[in-house]
């Protein structure tokens, strides 16, 4: 398919609020990166505006290919993404290629090229499960398929759901693998499946969690200090010392943007928020754009999230439906999560918070995320 015939096919409002969303996180890195770029790098002004344009085309580039691939071909493609990532996984666990940063064993360092397989883990485990879902789906709602059947099909889904958290487990990033872990219940509890198998799988999970933190806690290491210290989130100003700062400089910096905010450049809480570019975008832009602009933000990722769930309930074959689902989920997890943390309503995980915050692996991942709901919704425009 051509690309002008594509973008003709897709839904232009997902298009439209998603591009616009792209390009204010991308100016507004330039502000929120001054610190870390400057100060603490001694690099230039624009060192991660640079870096995030390129991850952003190079992600555009992903998403051409992606929105002109039919989603029937991916029963080849899906497995063959899904099988590359889970290679990679097993290489940041057990190889020397993997590399810590910020207490999570989840990146891989080649020659200073740095990434992050279990972002892309997330986007492969969605493909597989819905490619497994569409292609069993007459055969869990038959009643001519026989029980032993249906639970052989129930375990290849959860086998392929399940293998990646168990991996990032391993990788010590609980965040991910919380966020992988809930797309995966979501899936699997709106799939076809008879709700005894679903119960009896619940059970089995249930099992296999209790025994992996028993195992964990006899090692002395369920959690880090730093992951520890992160469940006591509550009335973090009280605990400025003791691991509140990072919350609390974020209550300061949101409370003091007010209506209209500080203005561009004028945050005085960036020099006391840790890793003010990503995990803490929002306080910045809340300090500095002030309370119409977060508004509006709110108002574009709700847009967002009702044009992918409407994508799904008009898609014409299930696996576009899963796959919607799947990618509305995890990006309303990443919102929830982000914000929950900033807001000091959850723990604070260190999540990316979708479209504004910095990221390499995370921001090819969201925009191949979107280009496959744009995919669907082409099939959905040219079937109709």
């Amino acid at each position: 398919m051509k690309l002008n015939k594509a973008l003709r096919y897709s839904d232009k409002v997902l298009l439209i609020s998603t591009a616009l969303l792209f390009v204010f996180g991308l100016l507004n890195i330039v502000s929120a990166s001054s610190q870390t770029a400057v100060i603490k790098y001694n690099s230039t002004l624009y060192s991660y505006f640079y870096r995030q344009l390129i991850t952003i085309v190079l992600g555009v580039v992903l998403g051409i290919f992606i929105i002109k691939t039919p989603t029937k071909s991916y029963s080849f493609f899906g497995v063959v993404f899904y099988l590359l990532i889970l290679m990679l996984s097993l290489m940041v666990s057990f190889s020397s290629l993997g590399a810590t940063y910020s207490g999570n064993n989840n990146w891989i360092n080649i020659k200073g090229f740095t990434f992050q397989p279990s972002e892309f883990a997330k986007l492969a485990m969605i493909v597989c499960v819905s490619v497994l879902i569409d292609k069993y789906y007459t055969a869990l709602l038959s009643n001519k398929v026989s029980d032993n059947e249906k639970v052989t099909i129930t375990v290849k889904i959860l086998f392929a759901g399940a293998l990646f958290p168990l991996i990032i487990l391993l990788q010590r990033d609980l965040g991910t693998m919380i966020i992988i872990t809930t797309i995966f219940v979501g899936l699997f509890l709106t799939s076809p499946i008879p709700m005894h198998l679903k119960m009896r799988a619940g059970m089995v999970c249930g099992i296999l969690a209790l025994f992996a933190f028993f195992f964990y806690s006899s090692k002395g290491s369920v959690l880090s200090n730093a992951q520890s210290s992160r469940l006591d989130f509550f009335n973090p100003c009280e605990k400025y010392e003791a691991g509140g700062y990072q919350i609390c400089n974020g209550f300061i910096a949101i409370n003091s943007g007010g209506l209209l905010g500080n203005g561009i450049g004028k945050s005085k809480q960036i020099s006391y928020i840790p890793e003010s570019h990503t995990d803490s975008v929002f306080a910045i832009i809340a300090e500095q754009y002030g309370l119409i602009v977060t508004t509006l933000i709110f108002i574009i990722f709700i847009i967002i999230l009702k044009s992918i769930l409407n994508i799904a309930t008009s898609s014409k074959t299930i696996r576009g439906r899963y796959l919607c689902l799947g990618v509305a989920i995890y990006i309303f997890l990443h919102i929830l999560i982000n914000l929950g943390g900033l807001f000091g309503i959850m723990p604070l995980t260190g999540v990316p918070l979708p479209f504004l915050s910095y990221g390499g692996s995370f921001t090819i991942t969201l925009i191949c995320s979107l280009a496959v709901v744009q995919r669907v919704a082409i099939e959905n425009a040219i079937k109709k």
